[in-house]
């Protein structure tokens, strides 16, 4: 029976929740993943299904609020200085995606369906947009959200997202309909500009006082509930000025990236962004019509698979040819091959501008809706291309995490780490997210638990807030970065040792509050270097006096680089060799005489002498 639009709202409420909690587990044990889960249950309880809800539009306006605190929640991720380091797979790689992929596309409705070229063009435009937040849901539930193919995603992502404006132009520009009674376009462009810079110079001076006054408040439900008006306000001004929500609530959350609150805002929003995220999925789940998907099966089926190929080809394309590696280009392509929610909104506006028929708009929702729930299977292609094996699932469970010292990453040099540890009676609590390692370390009797450590959930339910130490193992450095920043904004009473990747990340560490840093590969190396002295058959004592040498050199050089930030300080105290000219390979067949003899040169010159310079 469907429920009215008169029934209550918790009746409507019980359907949603009561298909999400049967439908994601369920799809979850299957290890299809849990879009598909919310998308079966939107098909099930739609208007196409059993008919217990009939408005899936209404339902998709309040859902895409999730995907308003899913971008904002991304931008806490980032902060100024990393967006610009990312400028050019933004705007070069990102430009280039929606170009091709678009006038590509476009010739499949053009040539095969044989529609118009205003409709067939942004038609290509559109379905070049992929969907942010099924590709960074799929990315969170992965923990790859910050590996090499997540940020190559997201870039072209948030190039999508920033599309959609020109292309609402371009839809206005083609309309054959009267548009008089709009803003003039000068207008229109400072409004635009106009918003942005409100958001920029809010986030930028006054948010951080306002959160301020509130946590001295105490009010911890006050802070959530400020997150959300911060969110929804910033998305509301930016659709007031003609531009995307989601952008509004992205630069807001970047804007906070750097704040002190940050961390605690990111918490509190966690659970209303999940949620909604879901119900999203749910909405576009009630759009699917089986009986249209069944008529126009054969022209969908050519459209799916020919944007399938499309913009899988175009992105490793352009990564490969701005020399990204296989593994990386193919692990990117394959993340974003669908539609996107942004697409809806375009084809909507193109029919209410007479550029496109209805007919062909809600065929093209239908693909979109198809390409969406593919993508999980289509992402699933990775292991079989890259000829990696995908990692098995494993549930976070913390019970009995009561260590006092907690380790993040137990790998080479977690374990390692771990054995002093023990071997004093510590109680040690060691996390790690690689299964095959926590299943090998769990046979030879060490328990591990699974968890992500750059979650601050994670972390808190690791017992991070009891911990006296944590130690921070982990291999890639952006993570150990991010864990850094988490405990000393979060668990302020925690001493936190790290392991560092080079020197640069050293004092990248020390500048985000770590205590202790240790490059990962200095001890190893001096002690090698000391055994090789010792194999060339210097005395002891002359070995420890050059091993001290080198330790004083280094410990003087990394703090210059500390006091002026530049890697480059204090590089003339190391020990370097002046290079050699060229010999040639095969010996003079006549030996040359020097006419006039210079003094001080010849054969027996010094060539081993050490100097000081710069490298």
């Amino acid at each position: 029976m469907a429920a009215s639009p008169e029934a209550p709202v918790y009746f409507q409420a019980l359907i949603f929740l009561g298909a999400a909690v049967v439908a994601v587990p369920l799809f979850r044990k299957l290890r299809l993943g849990s879009i598909l889960g919310y998308l079966a249950a939107g098909l099930v309880i739609g208007p196409f299904g059993l008919g217990l809800l009939s408005d899936s539009t209404s339902v998709m306006h309040v859902a895409e609020l999730g995907v308003v605190l899913f971008l904002f929640i991304i931008g806490l991720e980032l902060n100024l200085s990393r967006l610009w380091a990312m400028r050019r797979d933004i705007f070069v790689l990102g430009t280039a995606q929606v170009v091709l992929s678009g006038l590509l596309t476009m010739l499949y409705p053009l040539l095969v369906a044989d529609r118009p070229w205003k409709a067939s063009l942004i038609a290509g435009l559109g379905l070049a947009l992929s969907s942010t937040a099924l590709v960074m849901q799929l990315l969170g539930e992965r923990g790859e959200v910050q590996q090499p193919h997540g940020q190559k995603a997201f870039a072209i992502l948030l190039l999508q997202d920033l599309a959609i404006v020109p292309l609402l132009a371009l839809v206005a520009l083609l309309s054959p309909l009267d548009s008089e009674g709009g803003d003039p376009a000068w207008l229109s462009a400072a409004k635009m500009v106009g918003g942005v810079a409100a958001v920029v110079l809010t986030g930028r001076y006054l948010l951080s006082p306002f959160f301020r006054v509130l946590a001295s408040a105490g009010a911890h439900e006050v802070m959530t509930a400020a997150a959300l008006l911060i969110v929804i306000a910033a998305a509301t001004l930016m659709t007031y000025v003609g531009l995307s929500s989601a952008l509004g609530a992205f630069l807001a959350g970047v804007l906070l990236a750097e704040s002190s609150y940050r961390h605690e805002l990111e918490a509190d929003l966690e659970p209303f962004r999940g949620l909604l995220l879901g119900l999203f999925f749910i909405s576009v789940g009630m759009t699917v019509d089986l009986q249209l998907i069944a008529r126009s099966w054969a022209v969908l089926l050519g459209a799916v698979v020919t944007l399938t190929v499309i913009k899988t080809t175009v992105v490793y394309g352009l990564m490969r040819l701005l020399r990204h590696g296989h593994e990386v280009s193919i692990r990117t392509a394959l993340l974003l091959p669908q539609g996107g929610e942004f697409g809806f909104v375009l084809f909507s506006t193109a029919v209410a501008a007479g550029v496109m028929e209805q007919e062909q708009a809600t065929l093209l929702v239908a693909l979109v809706t198809l390409t969406m729930a593919l993508t999980p299977l289509v992402a699933a292609l990775v292991p079989l291309l890259v000829g990696t094996r995908a990692a098995p699932e494993r549930e976070e469970r913390f019970d009995g995490a009561r260590g006092s010292v907690i380790i993040i990453g137990f790998g080479r040099f977690g374990q390692v780490v771990s054995q002093l540890l023990l071997a004093e009676g510590v109680d040690v609590t060691a996390i790690d997210n690689d299964v095959e390692m926590i299943e090998a370390a769990e046979r030879f009797g060490f328990k591990v638990y699974y968890g992500d450590g750059t979650r601050l959930d994670v972390l808190r339910a690791a017992g991070a807030e009891r911990a006296r130490l944590i130690c921070v193992c982990v291999e890639r450095k952006e993570a150990a970065t991010r864990i850094v920043e988490l405990c000393r904004t979060s668990f302020p009473l925690a001493e936190v040792y790290v392991r560092a990747y080079d020197r640069v990340h050293a004092l990248e560490l020390l500048e985000h509050g770590a205590h202790f840093q240790l490059r990962e590969t200095l001890e190893s190396a001096i002690v090698f270097g000391r055994a090789t002295l010792v194999g060339l058959g210097l005395s002891p004592e002359r070995v420890a006096e050059v091993e001290e040498d080198i330790r004083q050199r280094d410990r003087e050089r990394f703090a210059l680089q500390q006091q002026g930030r530049d890697p480059r300080a204090g590089n003339d105290k190391l020990y370097t060799r002046p290079v050699p000219r060229p010999e040639p390979f095969l010996p003079p067949q006549r030996q040359a005489i020097a006419l006039n003899p210079v003094p001080g040169t010849g054969e027996d010159s010094d060539q081993d002498g050490k100097g000081k310079g710069d490298r």
